[in-house]
C-alpha cells in the first residue's frame, strides 16, 4: 500500500477548518478521509510554527538550512585542518 502525500494548502485548509471554524478533530478527519491523529499532528505542527509548517518535500525551515550550511562548514574546516597538519609534519621531518 503505497503512502498517501498531501499538499500544504490541503493540511493548513484542514487545520484551518478544525481551528477556524470550531469542527471537532474527528468530523474533520472523517470529512477529509484523514486518520484523526494525523490531523491532530498537523493542529500540533500548525500551532507550534505557523510560518514554516508543512515545508514540503526539498523545502527546509530556515533553522535546517543553517544546520546544513554549518555542517559543510565544518567538514571543510576538518580537511584544512587535516592538510595543515600534514604539511606540518612534512617541514618538521625536512627541518630535522
Amino acid at each position: 500500500m503505497q503512502r498517501r502525500r498531501f499538499s500544504r494548502e490541503f493540511k493548513l485548509e484542514a487545520v484551518r477548518l478544525v481551528k477556524d471554524w470550531g469542527v471537532a478533530v474527528a468530523q474533520a478527519a472523517r470529512d477529509l478521509d484523514v486518520d484523526e491523529n494525523v490531523l491532530r499532528k498537523w493542529v500540533r505542527e500548525a500551532k507550534a510554527d505557523p510560518q514554516h509548517a508543512f515545508p514540503g518535500q526539498g523545502q527546509m525551515k530556515p533553522e535546517q538550512l543553517e544546520i546544513d550550511r554549518l555542517r559543510r562548514e565544518v567538514a571543510k574546516l576538518k580537511a584544512e585542518r587535516d592538510i595543515l597538519k600534514k604539511a606540518a609534519a612534512f617541514f618538521a621531518r625536512e627541518a630535522t
